[in-house]
């Protein structure tokens, strides 16, 4: 086996691990968003996520590129067996925690004027108990990159499902009880709370069992110099594109004064998540899956670790996004009828920027940053935002939420393809864009074939939802093997890396096993 497959074993294994978590967690959350999208309404529901809107923009400023170097050198330090590791975990806590309380109290003494910037005066106390989520959200964080760094996915897991629980159970009681929006945003920030309390004691757990170094001396100093000399340009870069996604919803609440628009957006973005189940795990386990490597030294283990990311990553999340887009209608009608109208046109939308995949938009920035290149991201991401600022007043202003979903498709392909030229030219690295071609070509003809087919049918949502995953899971394997995406080599590759995928094994084996016999009958043809 070779190293680059060992390594996509280790991250599917991750990946997986995390995909049950998200999974679990997201049917959890799922009824409690169904329940007060319901009892509020779409009015009140758009308020609630109004009200997130100004803590949410103060937290960006919360993680200096700390939580990204504990990835980074957890996976380091972890892969050389080095005593370091403990004191990255206990300095980046004490960072976080410190700063995240810090802004927490910002964010509570600003809330009047937060709330007048969004021409809503009245949201005060639901900005102010928000706030807290600030704090939260630094202990969630910094235990997600513990975990991620050690990849010990299944705690994150953990973690997930017991935020997801106390979310549901929370925001649902509190609304229930008549609380309304003010139940719904102290449900949430108690929820996250708790979530970060209970993150926080599974990462000790592992902390305790980490290599102890000889000399006791913590060096915490020391210890947060080095980190945020490696995560300060990454800091700046995610505190910029932040900035701007908040900066998109503040443009937003502004020019569209109508919440009900507010809230079928939201809950378009809401339903993207049943994407972010396939495209979250990818993207969370290249991080220190690349910060393993040395490009000078493993360069053709790199090249094929990337590749390899690039493809089965597409292969996964493009066709994904496609069903996503072909069945937004009866998708979104199976629960809310016509409750929310404009929500699937928002989804299907939306949902573009993950075809993304197949040209590397998962892999490219986890490269960069995994060699070191911290600086040259944070200049993508300033190129980023200094595109996005003035294409996103300008169409926000002019076509609502219309115009930030078109905003958010373009502002990132610059800086997409200026990283595709980066790697090449530094790494010698680049995706196989012919595969990436039939990737795309196979999802889209199947997306828009299946959307035909059910545009056809006069039956109930739930009906032809049903009938159009499994015509476009049909339509799509056929496609494939027509147009030859898939080869014997990456079924090798493909049986090698699910071995270590728990109970989905069998039935993914079984479906390479009917693809290989189908493959083998349209070649002897």
């Amino acid at each position: 086996m070779t190293k680059a497959t060992e390594m996509a074993r280790v991250s599917a294994r991750g990946g997986f691990n995390l995909l049950w978590g998200l999974v679990v967690s997201t049917v959890i959350s799922a009824v409690g968003t169904i329940a007060i999208t319901y009892i509020l309404g779409a009015e009140k529901y758009g308020l609630y996520s109004i009200a997130l809107i100004a803590p949410t923009l103060i937290s960006t400023f919360r993680d200096w590129g700390v939580n990204s170097a504990m990835v980074k050198y957890s996976a380091q330090y972890n892969a050389e067996n080095n005593a370091k590791i403990r004191s990255i975990f206990f300095s980046g806590f004490v960072f976080e925690i410190l700063l995240g309380l810090s802004l927490s109290f910002l964010s509570f003494g600003l809330s009047p004027i937060l709330a007048l910037s969004l021409h809503r005066p009245t949201i005060v106390p639901l900005i102010q108990i928000a706030s807290l989520f600030i704090l939260s959200g630094a202990l969630v964080n910094t235990a997600t990159a513990a975990f991620t760094g050690m990849e010990t996915m299944h705690l994150y897991s953990f973690m997930l499902i017991i935020q997801s629980i106390a979310k549901t159970a929370l925001i649902v009681t509190l609304v229930l009880l008549g609380f309304g929006t003010l139940g719904a945003v102290t449900g949430f920030t108690t929820a996250s709370l708790f979530a970060g309390l209970a993150g926080i004691l599974l990462m000790w757990t592992m902390y305790k069992s980490l290599p102890k170094s000889i000399n006791s001396k913590m060096e915490i100093f020391a210890t947060i110099k080095t980190m945020l000399k490696y995560g300060l340009p990454v800091s700046i870069g995610t505190i910029l594109t932040g900035f701007l996604t908040v900066f998109y919803s503040y443009i937003l609440a502004i020019y569209v004064t109508n919440n009900a628009i507010i809230g079928n957006y939201n809950l378009a973005i809401n339903f993207s998540v049943l994407i972010t189940f396939f495209a979250t795990p990818v993207t969370t386990m290249l991080f220190p899956a690349f910060s393993k490597l040395d490009y000078k030294k493993d360069n053709e283990t790199l090249k094929n670790v990337f590749q390899y990311s690039v493809k089965y990553a597409a292969l996964i999340v493009v066709p994904v996004t496609a069903m996503v887009i072909a069945l937004a209608q009866p998708g979104i009608g199976t629960i809310y009828q016509n409750r929310y109208a404009d929500a699937p046109l928002f989804l299907a939308l939306l949902s573009v920027t993950y075809l993304y995949t197949a040209f590397g938009n998962l892999s490219i920035s986890n490269l960069i940053n995994g060699q070191g290149y911290t600086t040259f991201n944070m200049k993508l991401s300033i190129l980023t935002v200094a595109i996005g600022f003035p294409i996103s007043f300008l169409l926000i202003s002019n076509f609502g939420v219309i115009g930030l979903i078109v905003t958010t498709l373009t502002v990132s392909l610059p800086s997409l393809f200026i990283g595709l030229r980066f790697i090449k030219k530094h790494f010698g690295v680049s995706v196989d864009w012919v595969s990436s071609a039939k990737i795309l070509f196979s999802s889209i003809i199947t997306a828009i074939l299946t959307y035909i087919l059910i545009s056809q049918l006069a039956f109930s949502n739930p009906i032809r939802l049903a009938i159009g995953i499994i015509a476009f899971v049909v339509i799509f394997i056929a496609a494939t093997l027509v147009t030859r995406t898939v080869n014997r080599a990456d079924l090798y590759n493909l049986r090698e890396i699910i071995n270590v995928l728990g109970p989905l094994r069998k039935p993914l084996r079984f479906l390479l096993n009917i693809i290989e016999k189908l493959m083998t009958i349209l070649r002897t043809k």
